[in-house]
């Protein structure tokens, strides 16, 4: 019997179509400070940006006057944006980027994260009404990638330019309430000129509380597709209902992906068609407690889950429609990632012996082989489109980094080498590209933790530098499994944020 039940999910952040609200994300615009020139604010639903115009003498020592896009926002936050002026502008200094003010008063306390006309990026801050501002300067210049975020009394300014991870400062101690208008800015540091400024791929995002416990505690998620030949991120819905891993189906027309958290509902998965908008869950009888490791074969038929049915979990397989799921492995955990292109294998991470290493299974079920043995955790492990090799990633040699072997296990090699903690490996369908999350250097690198600012990361499969496509608070459960388009032109993957009430 299939099941097509339609999910009640929360989608509470924004709609992406039909958008009512002609400021976005935001609560309300206005100008600061009475400038001579009033500005404007407007939100443009089909590009998923937002245009500022502004005027105003100088955001500078004790007062200030430009244009004002804010939400209220009480506690810990993290807001992004990749800006843009538009002309080349009057005054070197004009002014846009992101600021959180106490008040809309011209002299209130504030500390903001600014880019310059002249391409200079600072960290500004007020920290009394009425007093001089001062500032913080980045090392970097004509930056295109702002993020701003509140950490308790510290504020951190992230920039970087489009593909490149982010050069960082921070200011700790300031006296802000913590209920705060938050939002983006434009100041034309000219009484009698007006500027203009673009916003793409605005994100405001709520943390994790920073004393919550992974695995017990969860917040919401947001469905993205990220297209890699414009660099175009779109954003198909929020749920406060967390879900995570999205496959995309072998057709192109929909995502499938399962329901995490603590709900009823959890260990589903999900059919969302794109063309739709529709989500319905997959039938797959008995496995009801599935993770967030499942996988399309190559011919699009069906489909591998790990499921915790019975224990510990292990791997079957079910129509890529629902029905009644065949057991494959029986050790446990067992973590489904791949099929090779032939169909005739499921490859896995096993945890075997106190460790974690990859393994292949025929598909129809039989005898596990084991193809790495080494010290540190191995998983992720997927084939390339040929079916030449398989990538997977590996701590083995103290970072978690890239590597790739021969479907029969032999020829391991290191593929990236950086900083990073670089996880699951996807290749394209066309074979030219590796796209992979990249975990910050500070984490356990055997860890793939929740709520973190990561980065999603490409590099060609021939080796090179890698680019960052996307940047994301996200981490467990944004891209564990194969998720690029058929036509290998977009990637999608989930970020998180808490939809909850503050």
């Amino acid at each position: 019997m299939k099941i097509a039940i339609l999910i009640a999910m929360s989608l509470s952040l924004f709609s992406v179509s039909g958008q009512d609200n002609t400021l976005g994300q935001f609560d309300s615009s206005c100008d600061v400070g009475s400038p001579k020139i009033s500005g404007s604010s407007s939100y443009y639903p089909a590009a998923g940006t937002y245009t500022m115009t502004g005027s105003g003498a100088n955001m500078w020592s004790t007062n200030d006057q430009f244009q004002f896009l804010w939400k209220k926002l009480n506690g810990d936050f993290i807001v992004r944006a990749r800006v843009e002026f538009v002309g080349q502008g009057v005054e070197p200094h004009r002014k846009i980027g992101w600021m959180a003010r106490s008040s809309l008063d011209s002299n209130a306390t504030y500390v903001d994260a600014v880019e310059h006309g002249v391409g200079l990026t600072a960290l500004q801050y007020r920290l009394a009404p009425g007093s001089n501002t001062d500032e913080v300067i980045l090392p970097v210049t004509n930056a295109d990638i702002i993020q701003f975020e509140r950490r308790g009394a510290d504020f951190i300014f992230s920039a970087a330019h489009s593909g490149e991870t982010f050069i960082r400062t921070n200011f700790s101690d300031a006296a802000l309430p913590a209920d705060l208008f938050v939002g983006l800015f434009i100041c034309a540091h000219n009484p009698d000129v007006k500027e203009t400024a673009i916003f793409h791929d605005v994100q405001i995002i709520r943390p994790a509380r920073a004393d919550f416990v992974p695995y017990r505690d969860y917040i919401g998620s947001v469905l993205h597709i990220f297209d890699i030949e414009n660099g175009k991120l779109e954003t198909l819905f929020a749920s406060a209902q967390p879900f995570e891993a999205p496959n995309w189906t072998r057709d192109g027309s929909a995502l499938i992906y399962n329901i995490s958290g603590r709900s009823g509902d959890w260990g589903r998965l999900v059919r969302y068609d794109l063309a739709t908008k529709q989500q319905t869950i997959i039938n797959t009888d008995f496995c009801n407690r599935n993770n967030n490791d499942h996988v399309i074969a190559f011919d699009g038929k069906a489909l591998a889950i790990s499921s915790q049915h019975g224990g510990g979990s292990c791997i079957f397989t079910v129509p890529l429609t629902g029905g009644v799921p065949k057991q494959i492995t029986t050790a446990t955990p067992s973590y489904a990632h791949g099929w090779s292109p032939d169909g005739k294998f499921i490859v896995f991470t096993g945890g075997r012996n106190n460790k974690f290493d990859v393994y292949k299974i025929p598909a129809a079920g039989g005898e596990e082989i084991q193809l790495t043995d080494s010290n540190g955790l191995n998983d992720g492990p997927e084939y390339t489109p040929d079916g030449k090799y398989i990538y997977f990633n590996s701590s083995r040699t103290g970072k978690m980094q890239i590597w790739r072997m021969n479907p029969d296990g032999s020829a391991q090699q290191q593929i990236t080498d950086d900083e990073y903690n670089n996880w699951f490996p996807h290749i394209s369908p066309d074979g030219k590209w590796i796209v992979f999350i990249s975990f910050p250097p500070d984490i356990d690198p055997e860890s793939h933790p929740y709520y973190k600012e990561c980065y999603i990361r490409l590099m060609p499969i021939v080796g090179g530098t890698p680019k960052v496509v996307a940047y994301i608070y996200g981490g467990q459960g944004s891209m564990n499994v194969p998720s690029w388009s058929p036509d290998s032109k977009k990637i999608a993957f989930v970020s998180n944020t808490d939809l909850g009430p503050q």
